[in-house]
């Protein structure tokens, strides 16, 4: 018999470090996949910006004269926003629209929406735990619209 076969099995260091590479493999993977999340959420949340800032957009520019702007953004962005799975608290301040209702005119609606964020470990927290999307959207009002007083000096 050689000496080699005469040590006991347990005294070989043959694949000792599996179970901590294992275990810290698997933490890299969850840490991995949290930063995958947190960044898909922010992603998530600029579209429903982007979409209930078009929404209101659109809506606006098919309004009547007269009709209360912010009022409507407001209401169209948080019924986008609760469509879209997202609460409407989130809404930084309030819409803003630029632009009137008439023939030509340029509207405008922006909507800045809050994000939570977690603290992921080895990498620590994003800002103050809350990040800032925006989603704006822009359209001209149809010169040919009926309802609207005036001409249509768009310059076609």
């Amino acid at each position: 018999m050689t000496a080699r076969a005469a040590r006991p099995r347990w005294s070989q260091e043959d694949g000792l470090a599996g179970a901590e590479a294992l275990i810290f493999g698997v933490l890299i993977f969850v840490v991995g996949t949290l930063l995958i999340l947190n960044a898909w959420g922010v992603i998530d949340a600029k579209m429903a910006a982007s979409a209930s800032a078009r929404e209101a957009t659109r809506v606006l520019v098919e309004s009547p004269e007269g009709a209360s702007t912010a009022a409507i953004a407001q209401s169209v962005v948080a019924d986008t926003l609760v469509g879209h799975g997202k609460d409407p608290a989130r809404i930084v301040g309030t819409p803003t629209v630029s632009g009137t209702i008439a023939r030509c005119a340029r509207i405008r609606v922006d909507v800045n929406y809050r994000v939570p964020t977690i603290t992921l470990p080895w990498i620590g927290g994003l800002g103050s735990g809350n990040l800032q999307v925006r989603g704006s959207h822009t359209e001209i009002v149809d010169p040919f619209r009926s309802g609207l007083s005036g001409e249509a000096t768009c310059g076609f």
